[in-house]
C-alpha cells in the first residue's frame, strides 16, 4: 500500500477531512430530521426499511432533503447487497456488471441486491431501458434519487414499477436543530471547538438554506473555520459572520411557501400584461433563488398558449424550444434561453381565445347530457352521408358536426390582436 493509499485510508476511517455535511449525515432513521410524512412511526417506507422488505422506489426531492442519506441508512440496515452508482459517471456497462453480480448473488447465496442510483434523471433513455427488465424481474431492487420530477425525466415504465416517495425541503426548525446538533457533536461535528453562535446568526443560516441541509452545514462550517477565536479561545459567530459565510444575501423565496407562488404569479401576470422589464425582474428572482429552470420553462409553454395563443402561434414554438434547450444546456447559460422566451411572450400580441374556448366546451361536456356522435361522422360515416370537404369548392361544405343537443353552441371567438385579428 503506497503513501497516498495510507493517507486515503486514514481519511476514510476517521472522517476528519470530510466536509461537515458528510460527517453529520444521519446513520439511523431516528437521526433523520423531517420527512415525517414518509418516515414517521407506522408510515409505509419506515415499516419497509425496519422489516428489510424494500421494494423498488424513486426518492424525489430538492437538494439537501435527505435522498442520499435515506439510501445510506437503508444500506446500513439491510441484509441485501447494496451497490451504489452515480448516473453522471456510470453507463450501461456498469449496469450490466451490477446485474450479473446480482444474479450470481441471488442464485448462489439467495441474497438480494439493492442498486442505488444517484441522480437517476441523468441516465439517458438507453441506460434506463437497460435497467428496466432487471428491475421488473426482481434481479435488482432499484432505489433512484432525483431532484427532477420523475414523471418528466424518468422512463414511464421504470416509474410505474417503482414506488414514488416525494421528500420535502426541511423546515427552518429542522435546519436549526441540525446546526445545533453539529455544534454540539464532538465526535462528528464541531463540538470539539469552543463556538458561540448568536441566535440571529443561526436563524440566518437556516433561513438562507431554503430547506437544504447540506447548504446549511456548509455555511456553518465555513463560518466557524474562517473565524479566528477571541482572546478567550472562543469562536463567536455573529449575524455579519453568517452573512459573509453565505456570500450572498438570502432572497425571500421559499420553494414550498407563499413567496414562491407570489413570485411565479407576478412573473405570469407581468408577461400577460406585456411588461417585459417586470417579467425579467421576476425571472431573475426565481433563478437567483434556485428555482428549477425547467419548471420556469414549462410555465412559459403554458403562458404561450394561454395568453398569446392564436395571436402569435410562434410563441408556443419558442417556449417549447426553450424547454428543450434548457434541458440540454443547463444553468447558468439557460438563463439566456429563459430570458429570450420570456421577452418573446411578454412583447407578443395577446389572445386568450384558446383557453376561453376549451373551458366553455368542457363546461358543456360536464353540465349537459350529450348523446351519440352524429352518424355521418362515425367511422362508418361514408355510408351515412358524410360529405368529404375537399370534394367541394374551397374545401368546405355545410354539414352538421355538433351532437344534436349542442347545435348552435359557439365556443371559439377569435380575438382582435395579431395574426388572429387579421383572420377575422
Amino acid at each position: 500500500m503506497g503513501e497516498s493509499d495510507l493517507f486515503d485510508f486514514a481519511v476514510e476511517r476517521d472522517g476528519a477531512y470530510q466536509p461537515l455535511a458528510a460527517r453529520m449525515r444521519p446513520t439511523t432513521l431516528d437521526e433523520i430530521l423531517g420527512q415525517e410524512h414518509v418516515l414517521g412511526p407506522g408510515r409505509l417506507l419506515r415499516r419497509a426499511i425496519e422489516a428489510d422488505r424494500i421494494g423498488s422506489m424513486i426518492l424525489w426531492g430538492p437538494p439537501g432533503s435527505g435522498k442520499t442519506t435515506l439510501a445510506e441508512v437503508i444500506a446500513r440496515t439491510t441484509k441485501a447487497s447494496f451497490v451504489r452508482l452515480n448516473a453522471v459517471t456510470s453507463g450501461v456497462a456498469d449496469i450490466r456488471k451490477v446485474v450479473a453480480d446480482a444474479r450470481d448473488a441471488l442464485k448462489l447465496y439467495g441474497r438480494r441486491t439493492i442498486l442505488f442510483i444517484d441522480e437517476i434523471h441523468r441516465f439517458n433513455r438507453a441506460q434506463q431501458d437497460a435497467l428496466l427488465p432487471h428491475v421488473e424481474s426482481g434481479v435488482v431492487t432499484l432505489i433512484g434519487a432525483t431532484t427532477e420530477n420523475p414523471f418528466y425525466d424518468v422512463n414511464p415504465p421504470l416509474v410505474s414499477r417503482s414506488r414514488l416517495f416525494k421528500l420535502e425541503p426541511l423546515k427552518k426548525s429542522h435546519i436549526v436543530s441540525l446546526l445545533t446538533r453539529a455544534l454540539e457533536d464532538s465526535a462528528r461535528g464541531l463540538g470539539f471547538m469552543r463556538v458561540r453562535v448568536d441566535e440571529d446568526a443561526l436563524n440566518h443560516i437556516a433561513e438562507f438554506a431554503n430547506g437544504d441541509a447540506r447548504t446549511a452545514l456548509n455555511a456553518l462550517e465555513v463560518a466557524v473555520l474562517s473565524t479566528p477565536a477571541g482572546a478567550d479561545g472562543v469562536v463567536r459567530l455573529t449575524l455579519s459572520v453568517a452573512e459573509d459565510s453565505i456570500q450572498r444575501r438570502a432572497l425571500r423565496y421559499d420553494a414550498g411557501g407563499d413567496m414562491h407562488y407570489d413570485v411565479i404569479s407576478a412573473f405570469i401576470k407581468s408577461m400577460r400584461g406585456s411588461d417585459p422589464d417586470a417579467a425579467l425582474h421576476y425571472l431573475a428572482r426565481m433563478l437567483q433563488a434556485g428555482e428549477d429552470p425547467r419548471f420556469i420553462a414549462r410555465r412559459l409553454m403554458i403562458q404561450a398558449s394561454e395568453d398569446v395563443g392564436l395571436a402569435d402561434s410562434r410563441a408556443l414554438l419558442v417556449a417549447t424550444a426553450a424547454l428543450t434547450a434548457v434541458e440540454k444546456v443547463g444553468m447558468p447559460e439557460a438563463r439566456i434561453i429563459l430570458a429570450h422566451a420570456t421577452l418573446y411572450i411578454a412583447t407578443a400580441p395577446k389572445s386568450n381565445s384558446a383557453v376561453v374556448a376549451i373551458d366553455k366546451a368542457i363546461a358543456d361536456v360536464e353540465g349537459k347530457s350529450v348523446s351519440h356522435v352524429p352518424a355521418h361522422l362515425t367511422s362508418g360515416g361514408a355510408a351515412q352521408g358524410y360529405k368529404y370537404p375537399h370534394d367541394y369548392p374551397g374545401s368546405w361544405v355545410e354539414q352538421q358536426y355538433m351532437p344534436d343537443e349542442l347545435i348552435g353552441a359557439s365556443y371559439y371567438q377569435p380575438g382582435t390582436n395579431g395574426e388572429e385579428g387579421a383572420k377575422r
